[in-house]
Protein backbone atom coordinates (compact mmCIF):
# COMPACT_ATOMS: atom_id res chain seq x y z
CA UNK A 1 0.00 0.00 0.00
CA UNK A 2 1.09 3.86 -0.66
CA UNK A 3 0.09 6.60 1.25
CA UNK A 4 -2.53 7.58 -1.23
CA UNK A 5 -4.68 5.28 0.94
CA UNK A 6 -4.71 7.62 3.97
CA UNK A 7 -7.68 9.92 4.20
CA UNK A 8 -6.34 12.87 4.96
CA UNK A 9 -8.49 15.12 7.42
CA UNK A 10 -10.07 17.99 5.33
CA UNK A 11 -10.47 21.89 6.77
CA UNK A 12 -13.99 21.22 7.76
CA UNK A 13 -13.40 18.45 10.10
CA UNK A 14 -10.28 20.15 11.14
CA UNK A 15 -12.40 23.31 11.79
CA UNK A 16 -15.24 21.17 13.59
CA UNK A 17 -12.37 19.86 16.12
CA UNK A 18 -11.05 23.29 16.90
CA UNK A 19 -14.46 24.32 17.89
CA UNK A 20 -14.99 21.87 20.07
CA UNK A 21 -11.84 21.87 21.60
CA UNK A 22 -12.39 26.15 22.14
CA UNK A 23 -15.73 25.93 23.72
CA UNK A 24 -14.40 23.03 25.90
CA UNK A 25 -11.34 24.96 26.68
CA UNK A 26 -13.79 28.41 27.44
CA UNK A 27 -16.20 26.29 29.75
CA UNK A 28 -13.10 25.54 31.43
CA UNK A 29 -11.33 28.69 32.03
CA UNK A 30 -13.78 31.55 31.79
CA UNK A 31 -15.49 30.53 35.04
CA UNK A 32 -12.13 30.33 37.24
CA UNK A 33 -11.18 33.34 35.40
CA UNK A 34 -14.18 35.20 36.71
CA UNK A 35 -13.68 33.65 39.85
CA UNK A 36 -10.38 34.84 40.26
CA UNK A 37 -10.60 38.40 38.62
CA UNK A 38 -14.55 39.14 39.12
CA UNK A 39 -15.20 42.17 37.23
CA UNK A 40 -12.23 43.15 36.02
CA UNK A 41 -12.20 39.94 34.11
CA UNK A 42 -15.02 41.36 32.07
CA UNK A 43 -14.59 45.28 32.00
CA UNK A 44 -10.67 45.24 31.51
CA UNK A 45 -9.28 45.95 27.92
CA UNK A 46 -6.20 45.17 29.66
CA UNK A 47 -4.29 41.60 27.11
CA UNK A 48 -2.89 40.18 30.31
CA UNK A 49 -4.69 40.74 33.52
CA UNK A 50 -1.99 38.57 35.95
CA UNK A 51 -0.68 35.38 36.47
CA UNK A 52 -3.29 33.52 36.39
CA UNK A 53 -4.32 34.78 33.58
CA UNK A 54 -1.16 33.94 32.21
CA UNK A 55 -1.47 30.43 33.33
CA UNK A 56 -5.20 29.60 32.78
CA UNK A 57 -5.18 31.20 29.02
CA UNK A 58 -1.52 30.53 27.83
CA UNK A 59 0.15 27.93 29.76
CA UNK A 60 -2.35 24.90 30.59
CA UNK A 61 -3.64 24.60 26.64
CA UNK A 62 -0.39 24.52 25.83
CA UNK A 63 0.32 21.54 28.09
CA UNK A 64 -2.97 20.19 27.48
CA UNK A 65 -2.84 20.07 23.82
CA UNK A 66 0.85 18.46 23.99
CA UNK A 67 -0.40 16.01 26.21
CA UNK A 68 -3.01 15.07 24.06
CA UNK A 69 -0.91 15.08 20.57
CA UNK A 70 1.98 13.09 22.22
CA UNK A 71 -0.46 10.55 24.56
CA UNK A 72 -3.66 10.61 22.18
CA UNK A 73 -2.79 11.43 18.96
CA UNK A 74 -5.63 13.80 19.09
CA UNK A 75 -7.17 16.81 21.29
CA UNK A 76 -10.66 15.55 22.21
CA UNK A 77 -12.06 18.06 19.35
CA UNK A 78 -10.32 15.75 17.04
CA UNK A 79 -11.50 12.82 18.73
CA UNK A 80 -14.70 13.48 18.32
CA UNK A 81 -14.15 13.38 14.56
CA UNK A 82 -12.25 10.28 14.84
CA UNK A 83 -8.84 12.12 13.58
CA UNK A 84 -5.50 11.71 14.70
CA UNK A 85 -2.62 13.92 14.27
CA UNK A 86 0.58 12.15 13.05
CA UNK A 87 4.15 12.68 12.16
CA UNK A 88 4.08 12.42 8.21
CA UNK A 89 7.21 10.79 8.07
CA UNK A 90 6.72 7.69 10.34
CA UNK A 91 3.54 7.70 10.70
CA UNK A 92 3.41 7.63 14.55
CA UNK A 93 2.66 9.69 17.83
CA UNK A 94 4.19 12.75 18.08
CA UNK A 95 7.10 13.85 19.86
CA UNK A 96 7.08 16.42 22.50
CA UNK A 97 9.17 18.40 20.45
CA UNK A 98 7.16 18.21 17.30
CA UNK A 99 4.19 18.56 19.45
CA UNK A 100 5.57 21.50 20.73
CA UNK A 101 6.59 23.03 16.98
CA UNK A 102 3.45 22.37 15.86
CA UNK A 103 1.63 23.59 18.45
CA UNK A 104 3.68 27.38 18.41
CA UNK A 105 3.52 27.03 14.23
CA UNK A 106 -0.72 27.86 14.61
CA UNK A 107 0.21 31.14 15.48
CA UNK A 108 2.33 31.57 12.35
CA UNK A 109 -0.85 29.64 10.24
CA UNK A 110 -3.05 32.04 11.86
CA UNK A 111 -1.14 35.60 11.88
CA UNK A 112 -1.60 36.61 7.89
CA UNK A 113 -5.72 36.14 7.52
CA UNK A 114 -5.17 32.75 8.92
CA UNK A 115 -3.73 31.28 5.61
CA UNK A 116 -1.95 29.02 7.30
CA UNK A 117 -5.19 27.12 7.38
CA UNK A 118 -6.90 27.57 4.05
CA UNK A 119 -3.83 25.88 2.90
CA UNK A 120 -5.07 22.96 4.29
CA UNK A 121 -7.73 23.21 1.61
CA UNK A 122 -5.17 24.13 -1.61
CA UNK A 123 -2.41 20.81 0.34
CA UNK A 124 -3.18 17.76 -1.63
CA UNK A 125 -2.17 16.02 1.49
CA UNK A 126 -4.46 18.49 3.15
CA UNK A 127 -1.63 19.99 5.36
CA UNK A 128 -1.58 23.47 6.66
CA UNK A 129 1.16 25.71 7.07
CA UNK A 130 1.73 24.33 10.95
CA UNK A 131 1.86 20.72 9.58
CA UNK A 132 4.11 21.41 7.09
CA UNK A 133 6.42 23.09 9.58
CA UNK A 134 6.46 20.56 11.76
CA UNK A 135 6.05 17.76 9.87
CA UNK A 136 2.55 16.22 10.45
CA UNK A 137 -0.50 15.57 8.66
CA UNK A 138 -3.73 15.04 10.06
CA UNK A 139 -5.66 11.78 9.11
CA UNK A 140 -8.82 10.14 9.94
CA UNK A 141 -8.51 7.67 12.58
CA UNK A 142 -9.65 4.18 10.99
CA UNK A 143 -6.70 1.68 10.50
CA UNK A 144 -4.44 4.66 9.35
CA UNK A 145 -1.49 3.84 11.17
CA UNK A 146 -1.29 0.19 10.19
CA UNK A 147 -2.26 1.82 6.28
CA UNK A 148 0.73 4.14 7.00
CA UNK A 149 3.38 1.85 8.42
CA UNK A 150 2.85 -0.87 5.66
CA UNK A 151 3.25 1.54 3.02
CA UNK A 152 6.86 2.39 4.53
CA UNK A 153 7.43 -1.15 5.02
CA UNK A 154 6.95 -1.62 1.48
CA UNK A 155 9.31 0.90 0.54
CA UNK A 156 12.23 -0.58 2.60
CA UNK A 157 11.95 -3.62 0.73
Amino acid sequence: MNNDSLQYAGFWPRLGATLIDTVLLFLLTIPVMAWIYGELYWNSDEFLLGGWDLVLNWISPLFATVIFWVYRSATPGKMVFNLEVLNAKTGQPLTISTAITRYFSYYLSAIPLCLGFIWIILNNKKQGWHDLIAGTIVVKKVQQKEVFQASFEQKEQ
